[in-house]
């Protein structure tokens, strides 16, 4: 009788223990209030491969949550839909996205969340999702595999463009033109010897010679303008002194006519000898005065212009 109450207890007692154990690792594995999850949704585009149940959820390298369950989306059938649940004092907002990243050369996979705002609103759910969506970007390997993809069919489009580039009618064409390329070099090489080169360095020396001196010699050639100038300037002078004497002797020779009309008849010939030498005087300074205008309207024709020869009469 001792030992049956003896076996009872122990099986109590060994019961009690385990659920003493079992109430400890509980209250050591419960996530305290601060650390209550919270689950999200992601769709991804691309396949998961090597994403399992459990797979680590990171936020800039730190571990704040698990994947809890994976299924495609009954709405997309091209779409992975990707239960999480995430530690709500992780800071989730309308700017996070989750990208699959690889752990190493294990195969395995892992979301990895990045934030582009860190002010921007915290993420809600929406009327017809059951929990908040977390957007998804594509990982590095689906961005290689399209990138890959495009460069193939570029590479494919340059073989095909490359192939009908050098086909037997163009390849006749490059053959003829690579042909008449060396003839033109050869030519060139054998215009270009060392006398000719010789030559063309001594011409080039020869302009550079002219060229000098043609630098010296315009201050000399605007010094001789400025002369020229003054010169001409000179001689507008004197014929402008002529003009005025003219005048004075015109002015005389009205005064002596006047003084002399009441002699007329006696000096009749006197007279006449007088008014012949006066037109010839006025002939002589209207050429002086054509002379002065055409002087003033072009002072070139003083060096460049031969002046006419005018015969008398009879000659």
């Amino acid at each position: 009788m001792n030992n049956k109450v003896n076996y009872t207890f122990v099986g109590i007692s060994v019961l009690i223990g385990f659920s003493l154990l079992f109430a400890f690792t509980y209250w050591m594995l419960k996530p305290s209030n601060d650390e209550e999850m919270q689950k999200y949704l992601i769709y991804f585009d691309e396949s998961v491969f090597g994403l399992n149940l459990d797979a680590p959820v990171k936020f800039r390298g730190i571990s704040v949550g698990k994947v809890v369950d994976l299924r495609i989306n009954k709405k997309n059938t091209q779409q992975v839909q990707v239960t999480v649940e995430i530690r709500k004092s992780t800071p989730i907002n309308e700017s996070t996205v989750a990208k699959l990243t690889a752990q190493g050369i294990t195969g395995l996979t892992y979301i990895n969340l990045t934030q582009h705002k860190h002010n921007a609103p915290p993420l809600k759910k929406r009327e017809d999702d059951k929990y908040p969506v977390i957007k998804s970007v594509p990982s590095f390997f689906e961005n290689f595999e399209n990138s890959l993809g495009e460069m193939t069919a570029e590479l494919s489009k340059t073989l095909q463009k490359t192939q009908k580039l050098f086909d037997e009618k163009n390849q006749e064409e490059l053959s003829r033109l690579l042909s008449k390329s060396a003839d033109v070099m050869e030519r060139i090489d054998t215009m270009l010897d060392d006398n000719t080169i010789k030559h063309i360095h001594s011409s080039a020396k020869n302009i550079d010679d002219i060229t000098y001196k043609i630098d010296k010699l315009v201050p000399n050639i605007d010094a001789f303008v400025d002369k020229t100038v003054e010169w001409e300037r000179g001689i507008n002078n004197s014929f402008d002194s002529i003009k005025e004497t003219y005048l004075q002797m015109d002015d005389k020779m009205q005064n002596m006519a006047n003084s002399f009309e009441d002699a007329k008849n006696s000096f009749e010939t006197l007279a006449r000898e007088l008014e012949k030498t006066m037109k010839e005087s006025q002939y002589l300074m209207i050429d002086f005065q054509e002379s002065v205008d055409s002087l003033e309207k072009s002072p070139s024709d003083i060096i460049y212009k031969k002046r006419a020869i005018h015969k008398a009469p009879g000659e």
